[in-house]
C-alpha cells in the first residue's frame, strides 16, 4: 500500500526559515497533484500549497510571497521552503497527494511551532 514519508519540520522563531519534504512510495503511480495542508488547534485543515505534475502552484494567500512548494517528479517527492514564518503558521502540516484515479493519500502530520 502506497504512503508518503514526511520529514523536516521542528521549532523556529519568528523570521526564521524551515524545510518540510515528503516522498511518495513507489507503489503510488500516476501522481496528478501533491501538496500540503496544515491544522492548527481549533482549527479546520486548511490547504497551504498544491503543486501540479506539470508545475502550476497554488498557495493559500496568507503564505503567499513567503512559503514555497517545489517538486522532483523523478523521485515523486514535494518540498515545502518556509521563510519569514511567523507564531500564526504554527500547527501540523500535513503532505497530500492525489493520482489521476482520485486515489488520495495523506501523509502523518508534522509540527511546525514558530516562536514569537
Amino acid at each position: 500500500q502506497g504512503q508518503l514519508v514526511v520529514s523536516g519540520g521542528g521549532l523556529v522563531q519568528a523570521g526564521g526559515s524551515l524545510r518540510v519534504s515528503c516522498a511518495a512510495s513507489g507503489s503510488i503511480v500516476m501522481l496528478d497533484v501533491m501538496g500540503w495542508y496544515r491544522q492548527a488547534p481549533g482549527n479546520q485543515r486548511e490547504l497551504v500549497a498544491t503543486i501540479t505534475r506539470g508545475g502550476t502552484t497554488d498557495y493559500a494567500r496568507a503564505v503567499q510571497g513567503r512559503l514555497t512548494i517545489s517538486a522532483d517528479n523523478a523521485k515523486n517527492t514535494v518540498y515545502l521552503q518556509m521563510n519569514s514564518l511567523k507564531p500564526e503558521d504554527t500547527a501540523v502540516y500535513y503532505c497530500y497527494a492525489r493520482t489521476w484515479y482520485n486515489v488520495v493519500y495523506w501523509g502523518k502530520g508534522t509540527q511546525v511551532s514558530v516562536s514569537s
